[in-house]
C-alpha cells in the first residue's frame, strides 16, 4: 500500500474504529441475524417485506463492516508532537477569525476520517483546499493542494 492510500488519524480515532468494527462484528450481527430468523417465521419469503428489510440492513452491516476494516487495515497513526507555533499539521488547534464579524472560531486539524466541523475539527486536506483558494501566490506548492 502507498503512503498516498493511507488513511491518517489519530490513535483515538483508530481505537473507536476498533471497538466499533468489534461490535458490528459481534453485538450488531447478531441482532440482525435475529431479526432475519424472526423475519423468515413469518411464512412465504416472496412476499415478507420484513425479510427484506432485515436483508437489506444485513447488506449495508457487511459493507460497513467491509469499508471500516479497509480503514483500520490501512491506518497511518499521526502522533502529536511538540510543533513550532508558526506550524499546522494533524492535531493542532488553530483559531480563525471573522473580521467582520469580529468572531473567532477554534478548530483541530484531522484526518479526513475524522472531520466534523459541527464538532470544530477540520480535515488537513479542507485546509490545503482553502488555502490554496484564499492564498494562490502563498500556497503554490502542490502538497497545499
Amino acid at each position: 500500500m502507498t503512503a498516498e492510500s493511507k488513511y491518517k488519524m489519530s490513535q483515538e480515532r483508530y481505537d473507536d474504529l476498533v471497538k466499533e468494527l468489534h461490535y458490528l462484528e459481534t453485538v450488531r450481527e447478531k441482532e440482525v441475524s435475529e431479526l432475519i430468523k424472526e423475519a423468515r417465521s413469518f411464512g412465504d419469503l416472496s412476499e415478507n417485506s420484513e425479510y427484506d428489510e432485515a436483508k437489506t440492513e444485513q447488506g449495508k452491516l457487511y459493507s460497513k463492516i467491509a469499508e471500516m476494516k479497509v480503514l483500520i487495515e490501512n491506518a497511518e497513526i499521526i502522533e502529536k508532537t511538540e510543533l513550532d507555533a508558526d506550524t499546522v499539521s494533524l492535531s493542532s488547534h488553530v483559531k480563525l477569525r471573522d473580521l467582520d464579524e469580529n468572531d473567532e472560531i477554534e478548530y483541530q486539524i484531522v484526518g479526513s476520517q475524522e472531520a466534523n466541523p459541527m464538532q470544530g475539527r477540520i480535515s488537513t486536506a479542507s485546509v490545503r483546499r482553502s488555502l490554496s483558494r484564499l492564498l494562490p501566490d502563498r500556497c503554490a506548492s502542490p502538497s497545499c493542494r
